[in-house]
């Protein structure tokens, strides 16, 4: 899978079913492995104090599918 094609996925947190964002970014660690995702928040999700990006980590993520990637996360 490629990352313009992960890029048009809705990520969506399964603890509360909301809607985070859309990946923007993939973090790799120096041996090549994939390590997370940064994902961009939706606008209405972003107050002044938060910050704008989140990073999910591989291990957190549940399930990749065809329109959607479920996560499971604290944020």
């Amino acid at each position: 899978m490629r990352l313009s094609e992960l890029q048009d996925k809705d990520v969506v947190n399964i603890k509360d079913g909301k809607k985070i964002g859309n990946i923007i970014d993939v973090n790799i660690d120096s041996d090549g492995k994939t390590i997370g995702v940064l994902v961009e928040r939706y606008k209405f999700l972003v107050s002044l104090f938060n910050n704008n990006i989140v990073e999910v980590k591989w291990h957190e993520i549940e399930k990749i599918g065809k329109d959607v990637i479920l996560v499971n996360i604290n944020y």
